[in-house]
């Protein structure tokens, strides 16, 4: 059984299909990428996913189980983090203030406990807190550990984010253009980190991304869009080398100088 299913999956907004009767399965601990063009799809098949979004026709699956009667709020809490293509973090905290929020879906304590800060919700923070420190010696952000969001530079930003998702100890986390924006040298740090959440965090990662070359290097498969329909899936070098993905990517061979 797949960990992400997606069965015949459209969107439409008004009129347009964005997504047009998808269908593609995740298996667990693989590393699966999504690409094609701008307007392709990729991101609203995260919001799908992420259940901001709705299909009008089939079915979304997780481990087995339709997530269609689910709220956004209750995705976290099967395993499922995500992040985004926009960095959203909360300005005036610091780094260890945001990646604590992550740990949001494992908060066991009750207001009571909390408001007299019981022995149970002190030992609580300690557990929280040994494991944003894992995520934080993981993406080497220990000089940033104090700072406040809203003074470091945009490539630290996306690490915080990637970090906030870690930190909800997640199966499966979706990773919206991870490398958007990056220098070459965080591109490959991106590459390193996504094998280690699939082999040291067993986290089964689902990206979309425009690197090819970081596509290539860390994705098992990968999934072609254009006009919100499935062009080809299988290894990097077999879509790259797909005459359907060519075509979207640089039109029809007679147009191309």
């Amino acid at each position: 059984m797949s960990l992400l299913e997606l069965d015949n999956v459209t969107l439409a907004f008004g009129g347009v299909k964005a997504v047009d009767r998808v269908s593609f399965a995740v298996e667990e601990g693989e590393v699966f990428a999504l690409v094609g063009p701008n307007g392709a799809g990729k991101s609203t098949i995260f919001n799908l996913i992420s259940r901001f979004y709705s299909p009008q026709e089939g079915d979304i699956r997780f481990d087995g189980h339709s997530i269609l009667d689910l709220a956004p709020e209750d995705i976290a809490d099967l395993g499922i983090a995500r992040t985004f293509q926009n960095v959203e973090l909360f300005e005036q905290a610091t780094v260890l203030q945001n990646l604590l929020v992550g740990r949001h879906r494992h908060r066991r304590t009750r207001l009571w406990q909390d408001i007299l800060f019981t022995p149970f919700v002190r030992r609580e923070e300690v557990r929280h807190r040994i494991a944003v420190e894992k995520v934080i010696e993981f993406l080497e952000l220990e000089p940033y550990r104090e700072k406040y969001i809203q003074g470091l530079p945009y490539g630290v930003r996306k690490m915080v984010e990637m970090g906030r998702a870690l930190a909800m100890e997640p199966r499966l986390i979706l990773l919206d253009e991870p490398a958007s924006g990056l220098s070459v040298e965080e591109t490959q740090d991106i590459a390193f980190w996504i094998e280690d959440m699939r082999k040291l965090m067993g986290i089964t990662v689902v990206m979309v991304e425009h690197d090819m070359n970081l596509v290539r290097d860390v994705s098992d498969r990968v999934l072609a869009l254009a006009d919100g329909r499935v062009l080809a899936v299988g290894t990097p070098r077999e879509v790259q080398t797909d005459p359907r993905v060519i075509e979207a990517y640089l039109g029809p061979e007679e147009d191309v100088a």
